[in-house]
Order: structure tokens, then sequence, then C-alpha cells
């Protein structure tokens, strides 16, 4: 017969020899396959929002030059002109370059809105003022129509007609115009880029939004003095920017000096006329 101590230590070793001892592993190394997202954007970025380059510069050969950067086939010749990427560099632009050259816009005696654009015209801007003006426009002159109305106790409707006008006649205006004016230009041996017009134009028309904020005040000589104003700051900014190819055209400037100025003005009398023409 055995003491208890005995069996405490039987026992003792029948557990400790039942246990294997649990070999130290040491430091484990664990390794990571590289991941693309450990730089982003990729260091091959050189475009604003995609991996091509800056826009091409706008000369003659408009829509011609292929978007850098990308593996898929482009089609040659006029074929290229009716694909996105055509146009894709034109909307290569953020919010710091669109906001400076809407503040150029606002100061139309500079006349460097057209060389501080020249290697990179956009067509993003453009949009964005003609539509924003259709929303402008439409609004504000249905706006005054209803407070005209209600001032008079008159029925009042809306007229949807407001919109789809005022969308015609921006965008019809900024396409339309400069494409007159290249060929106009084209005829007096001064040509111009076709979009370096497009973006002239489209950012020239910035200033008719703060007159039609202000077209709200129910004065009919203050209306006619902001419409007057704003067109005149909008052809100055367009005539000066061109100011370049305007004196290579020799003895024949003044047909073209002429044309902006009108055509400018006549749009700021057409939107006074058709938006306002109800007094409060």
């Amino acid at each position: 017969m055995m003491s208890g101590g005995n069996y405490t230590n039987i026992d003792s070793q029948k557990v400790s020899g039942s246990v294997p001892a649990v070999p130290d592993p040491g430091h484990v190394s664990v390794k990571f396959t590289e991941s693309n997202l450990q730089t982003f954007p990729p260091s091959a970025t050189q475009g604003k929002i995609s991996g091509g380059s800056n826009p091409p510069r706008d000369a003659d050969d408009t829509f011609s030059r292929p978007v850098n950067g990308t593996d898929e086939p482009q089609p040659g010749g006029w074929l290229h002109k009716f694909t996105i990427g055509a146009y894709k560099p034109y909307f290569d632009v953020d919010t710091s370059d669109v906001l400076e050259r809407l503040r150029e816009s606002l100061f139309p005696f500079r006349g460097t809105f057209t060389e501080k654009t020249a290697n990179s015209p956009d067509l993003y801007g453009p949009f964005w003022i003609c539509t924003t003006l259709i929303f402008v426009a439409a609004s504000i002159g249905t706006f005054v129509t209803y407070i005209a109305h209600k001032w008079k106790k008159q029925e009042w409707d809306y007229d949807i007609n407001l919109v789809t006008w005022s969308a015609g006649v921006f965008y019809g205006y900024v396409t339309i115009v400069p494409l007159a004016l290249y060929v106009v230009l084209k005829y007096f041996s001064a040509p111009s880029g076709l979009v370096q017009l497009f973006c002239l134009y489209g950012y020239s028309l910035f200033v008719f939004i703060p007159a039609l904020c202000l077209s709200i005040v129910p004065l009919e000589i203050f209306r006619w003095v902001i419409a007057g104003v704003a067109g005149f700051m909008s052809a100055t900014f367009v005539a000066l920017n061109l100011k370049a190819h305007i004196n290579s055209a020799g003895e024949r400037w003044f047909l073209i000096v002429a044309s902006i100025f009108l055509l400018q003005l006549a749009l700021a009398v057409v939107l006074k006329l058709y938006l306002f023409t109800v007094t409060v």
C-alpha cells in the first residue's frame, strides 16, 4: 500500500507525460501580395480625370488628336470626331480651373482668357453655364410673371415652354454663333480654333447669370440697364480675347467687332423682352 504522497507523484507523472510540450515556433513572418491600393491615384496618371495627357491644343486640327494613354484603338480621320475619346480631353478640368475662368469672364477688359486657355480649352464650363442659365432664366421668368399676376389678382398658369425656349436660345447661341465666327475668321485669313471659340463664348455667357438674378427687381429701367451692361461686358470679353485674330483680318476688323457686339447685345435684348415683359 502506497502513501498519499506517492499517489500524488504518480499522478503528476501521468499528467505531465500525457501532454506533450509545444515547441516554440519562434518569429513567424507573414508576407502579403502587393496591392494597387497602396498608391492612389496611380503614379502613371497625368490628367485630372483620366490617365491621359492634358487636353490637346485647339488648332485647325480640332478633334483630330487621339486621347493618349488609352489602349483602345481609335478610328482615324473624320470617324474619330464621332467617338467619346475625341471629346473626353475637353472635359478634363477641375473646380479650380473652372472658377479661375469664371473670374476671368467677369473682368472683360483683361483680355487674357484666350492666352490662358490656349493649350487647354474646355467644354465642361460652357455646358454647365448654359444649363444653369436655362434653369435661372426659366425659374426667375416664371417667378416674375407669377408675382405680377398675383399682384393684379389675375389667374396664372405655368408656361412649360419657357424652359424649352430658354434651352433653344442658350444651347443654340453657344453653338451656332461660334461656328459662324469660325467660318468668318477663316474667310478673313485669321483662323481660330473651333473649341477655343466654343470655350470663349460659353464663358462669355456667365455674366448673364447674375444679370438675370438682378432682373427680379420690379423696375423696368433697372432691368434695361442690367441687360445692357451684361451684353456690353460679354461682347467686350469676346472681342478683346479675339484681338489678335481680329487685328490680323486687316481693314475688315470692324465688321468682326461690330458683329460680335451686335450679337451679344441682341441676346441681352431678347432675354429682357421674352423673360420680363410683364411688369409688377
